[in-house]
């Protein structure tokens, strides 16, 4: 599984490289609900897909437990872009009204071998408006690194 994969790869450089970190684990269908590094990795539910529940407890957790003045906080998120059309927008407009100004940086991940969803080109909104949410899509298992790579290179300050 791809997503698995990154996220393997995204959980393995973070606890490499950092002594002090909090990880939150977050899966969804249709219900988000917050599970521990086990069951994130070795789950196999499947189902429909309400994106913005997922996006909704973030915002919850983030709010709750990691106050922006004491925590950088990062997410990463990975999907096939599968979600109901009206979604989508509500999506958009939590990242964009919500999650982005708690945040130092959001990752988002489409896995998909066909043409990006209604979720990808909400999402292209979001990046277009700002620079804390990258997107990049992932076709193959070869396409893992060079992506990786690309959203978490360091940024050269001016």
């Amino acid at each position: 599984d791809i997503a698995k994969r990154f996220f393997m790869l995204l959980y393995l450089f973070l606890t490499r490289s950092y002594e002090h970190i909090d990880l939150v684990f977050i899966r969804h269908h249709t219900v988000a609900k917050e599970v521990d590094e086990e069951d994130f990795f070795s789950s196999r539910e499947t189902g429909g897909t309400v994106v913005s529940s997922a996006l909704d407890l973030m915002n919850e957790i983030i709010r709750e437990r990691y106050p922006s003045q004491g925590w950088n906080i990062y997410a990463a998120q990975a999907s096939d872009g599968d979600n109901w059309d009206d979604d989508s927008p509500y999506c958009r407009e939590l990242l964009v009204n919500q999650i982005l100004p708690l945040v130092q940086y959001y990752a988002y991940v489409e896995i998909a071998a066909r043409d990006p969803q209604s979720l990808w080109h909400a999402y292209e909104q979001v990046s277009a408006a700002s620079r804390r949410f990258a997107m990049q899509r992932i076709l193959t298992l070869e396409d893992i690194y060079p992506v990786f790579r690309e959203l978490f290179k360091r940024k050269a300050t001016a």
